[in-house]
């Protein structure tokens, strides 16, 4: 393959080469898809984002595997979350969203389930608060008289260069964010899951391998799997499963409203399949694990992140 130097016309985003058709060489090719782009907001717009990232397999077959379920979703609006709850609703199951201030992404994810047929409630707040934990549980009861499945999917991820960047104010708003709300959330809703519930929680491969640049959100997802692993095994004998996801590199809002802009070029170059993932590629998974496809499986942390780290 050919590849032709860059000039001082054209931004390299910390690659050595790029080629006619956008493949850049480090060490290896790797296709640009995102171009420079930063969000001073936490957690992020998905409607800044260009590209936008993919929520929607059109060729999923579901088969009625979450029929009457009914699901809470926390950072449902965009990403990941956005994704998981189309998918959900796919299978047949009522969608509550839980999200911060992401409106206009909320009403969109909105309106893509209920395009399918689907029902989904919006609830926003600050999961932060214990009052309005209080509320999305009082709300999803009084509407719907159940809860089957919570996905704890919410978080923030701030990128300092060292631990003396992170202020105590940066430490204890992602620490209450990533895992006290987790822990508040989880256990009001355990009040009302029934045997045959799941529990899906959210960390991260930094935890895995250690990303030097995030080390307070790093610290927090590492709580996750432990937080994972303890619920899982104390509720294993009430029939109700607890398991994590560990995402790798994908583009996400988070992404954009964390690193700093040259960055995002190169998102995903590290995994063998020198890409990062779209939310449509995971939640998959999620399904898997709120069916009942996955009744013998608790205390489990499924890795899916192109190969980068092998869990």
């Amino acid at each position: 393959m050919d590849y032709m130097c860059c000039d001082n016309n054209q931004n390299d985003y910390g690659l050595k080469y790029i080629d006619a058709q956008g493949y850049g060489l480090i060490c290896k090719d790797y296709k640009i898809e995102f171009p420079p782009q930063h969000q001073d907001k936490q957690p992020g717009m998905e409607y800044l984002m260009v590209p936008r990232p993919i929520f929607n397999n059109p060729y999923y077959r579901a088969s009625g595997k979450l029929m009457n379920k009914v699901a809470i979703i926390t950072g449902g609006d965009s990403g990941i979350g956005r994704a998981v709850a189309l998918g959900f609703a796919k299978e047949g199951a009522t969608v509550v969203i839980v999200y911060y201030d992401e409106h206009k992404d909320a009403e969109e994810t909105k309106a893509c389930i209920e395009e399918i047929g689907g029902t989904c409630v919006l609830i926003a707040g600050d999961i932060k608060d214990t009052c309005f934990c209080d509320k999305i549980i009082e709300d999803t009861m009084n509407r719907f008289g159940r809860i089957d499945i919570l996905v704890n999917n919410a978080g923030v991820q701030y990128q300092q260069k060292s631990l003396t960047d992170i202020s105590d104010e940066q430490f204890d708003l992602t620490m209450k964010t990533n895992i006290y709300a987790m822990f508040y959330l989880t256990k009001r809703a355990l009040k009302h899951m029934l045997p045959g519930s799941s529990i899906i929680n959210v960390t991260s491969i930094t935890t895995f391998v250690g990303e030097p640049e995030l080390i307070d959100y790093v610290t927090s997802k590492g709580a996750i799997v432990g937080f994972t692993r303890a619920l899982a095994t104390n509720l294993a004998p009430k029939n109700i499963r607890v398991n994590a996801v560990s995402p790798g590199v994908f583009w996400t809002p988070l992404q954009p409203a964390c690193w700093e802009k040259e960055k995002i070029p190169t998102l995903g170059s590290d995994a063998p399949m020198k890409r990062a993932g779209h939310p449509y590629e995971i939640a998959p998974l999620f399904i898997y694990l709120a069916s009942q496809d996955s009744s013998y499986v608790t205390g489990q942390v499924m890795h899916i992140n192109g190969g980068q780290y092998k869990g």
